[in-house]
């Protein structure tokens, strides 16, 4: 092996070392780590409404202060809303499993078979345990109790988070000023600020649209399902909206919930398949249509990349992650597009083009 090769293999065991060291500091650190991602990403997302501000000459500090107390307000007041019917959902919970129950009592004559036998399985290694040892079951938190820590849980990293997107804010450009300070040569200071700006213009853009895309799917959604007949229909518009960051899974995950409330709520299957079928409409005219037209095929990505990010996200920092997944990965493929080394990456993260594009490009 020449020294070359050598080298090669060296950086490469290098590499994987500090991908395994970066993964388990994003694991173990996710407590730190989740507020300041999802600062940084609100920042971005709010940062061209404080410009716009600045530039009715408002003072920049003023601004961030309004935008970010606003946003919160928001939120606060959207959380404060669906907070009752959620309530209510968690408290008739075990009444709604046995409605479901009975409306499915018709298809359960076909399982039978298979329960009696793992029952007389069970039976057989209960009897067949010689030793009389106790059990002892110890009483699993209820659901309620579980929603509770979650929900304060929850209230501590938004708080955290809408503090630091103040900071990040308030700052403005000053974190861009010293990185362009630290530079060496001009054509670098002139390179970095320009690489700096079209990431902060093209994200921020993105981030807004999409989420004034989705506040308006979610509209929409509650509309239809308001029309349909659907209780809590508004409160259905609202998940719309939280689920559709999640691009593919999300709207599945809201048709199957929507379905099984609707199957429970009305009697007859066809009313029942009205709901279910709105929420996918609406879906639909928003995924294929509305958002390719309106935020451009330049950002879009590939399905694959976006599972894949959903899931790894989700696995590191569970439905915060998932949400946040696809946000972090434009991050990624515009950071890509503006640097020569990473545009294999970038290239591997988006969509597929037409071969006319695909020429274009070579040539």
């Amino acid at each position: 092996m020449t020294l070359r090769q050598q080298l090669t293999t060296v950086r490469w065991l290098l590499t994987g070392l500090f991908a395994m060291m970066l993964l388990v500091f994003l694991y173990f650190g996710r407590d730190v780590l989740m507020p300041i991602v999802l600062a940084l990403l609100l920042a971005l997302m709010l940062s061209p409404i404080v410009r716009l501000l600045r530039r009715r000459k408002v003072p920049e500090g003023v601004a961030a202060v309004v935008v970010t107390l606003g946003f919160a307000a928001g939120m606060l007041l959207i959380g404060f809303t669906i907070s009752g019917p959620v309530a209510t959902w968690l408290e008739d919970a075990p009444s709604i499993g046995k409605r479901i129950a009975h409306k499915l009592s018709s298809l359960r004559e076909s399982f039978d078979v298979v329960l009696d036998a793992s029952r007389q399985v069970e039976e057989a290694a209960d009897t067949s345990s010689k030793d009389n040892t106790d059990r002892v079951v110890m009483a699993q938190p209820g659901l309620l109790v579980k929603a509770a820590d979650s929900l304060a849980s929850g209230f501590t990293t938004f708080g955290v988070t809408i503090v630091i997107t103040l900071f990040f804010l308030a700052s403005g450009s000053m974190f861009t000023e010293k990185i362009v300070h630290v530079m060496p040569l001009f054509r670098d200071k002139l390179r970095v600020l320009r690489v700096v700006r079209d990431i902060e213009t093209e994200v921020s853009s993105y981030l807004l649209t999409v989420a004034m895309i989705n506040a308006g799917l979610g509209v929409a959604v509650g509309c239809a399902l308001w029309l349909a007949g659907m209780p809590n229909a508004f409160l259905w518009g609202g998940m719309a909206m939280v689920l559709n960051f999640l691009p593919y899974i999300g709207s599945m995950i809201g048709i199957s919930l929507v379905a099984l409330v609707s199957f429970v709520t009305f009697d007859s299957l066809g009313q029942a398949l009205i709901p279910p079928l709105s929420y996918l409409a609406v879906t639909s005219i928003e995924g294929q249509f509305l958002t390719p037209a309106i935020v451009g095929r330049r950002l879009e990505l590939n399905a694959l990349s976006v599972m894949l990010a959903v899931l790894f996200w989700a696995w590191l920092w569970g439905i915060v992650g998932a949400l946040i997944a696809v946000p972090l990965l434009v991050v990624v493929k515009v950071v890509c597009s503006h640097f020569e080394g990473l545009a294999v990456v970038g290239e591997f993260l988006s969509a597929r083009r037409p071969f006319s594009d695909q020429v274009k490009d070579g040539a």
